[in-house]
């Protein structure tokens, strides 16, 4: 790649990024008991799919069962987190990458917590379908759907968000 020193003077001129200031982990005990549901999920999810693709005979249905209620229940937590974010939204300035994927929007010790908790059940759900294609266990793709889902309703009820900027009429 040729060097232009034009290029090169305007990267020099960029103002550095200001540090990010990290939001403060809310008091309330909901907050807490949605990053421990979360692990409660990604915990069942993985103690029932990995030893039913070690050994389906015995534990598919119950890895099954899981992985639909799991799905369900992230469903329901992902539209509950959409109604309240649509609450929030007259006063705040909400973006869907703050939202479900909290960021920016929440403390760090929540998002990697609730981002690893959501990455678990992507791999064991990956990993335990890729070992027995074919079968039951593909259901196992939806239970991440929950982490999404708990992740998202976190981000509804406890992220920070810049307020609405007022409306010019």
């Amino acid at each position: 790649m040729a060097y232009h020193k034009e290029t090169h003077d305007e990267e020099k001129e960029r103002a550095p990024r200001p540090p990010r200031i990290d939001p403060p982990m809310p008091d309330a005990p909901l907050a807490a008991r949605i990053i421990q549901a979360s692990w409660v999920g990604t915990a069942l999810f993985a103690l029932t799919a990995i030893p039913a693709a070690v050994a389906p005979d015995t534990f598919v249905a119950v890895a099954v069962i899981v992985s639909l209620v799991l799905f369900a229940a992230g469903t329901m937590a992902f539209l509950w987190a959409y109604v309240v974010a649509i609450g929030r939204s007259r006063t705040d300035l909400i973006g869907m990458g703050g939202l479900f994927f909290l960021a920016g929007s929440a403390p760090r010790a929540a998002q990697r917590s609730l981002w690893l908790s959501f990455g678990v059940e992507v791999v064991v759900a990956v990993a335990t379908a890729s070992a027995r294609v074919f079968t039951p266990l593909a259901f196992g793709v939806l239970a991440p759907m929950f982490g999404l889902g708990v992740m998202g309703l976190w981000g509804a009820k406890f992220g920070s968000f810049p307020p609405r900027p007022k409306d010019p009429s």
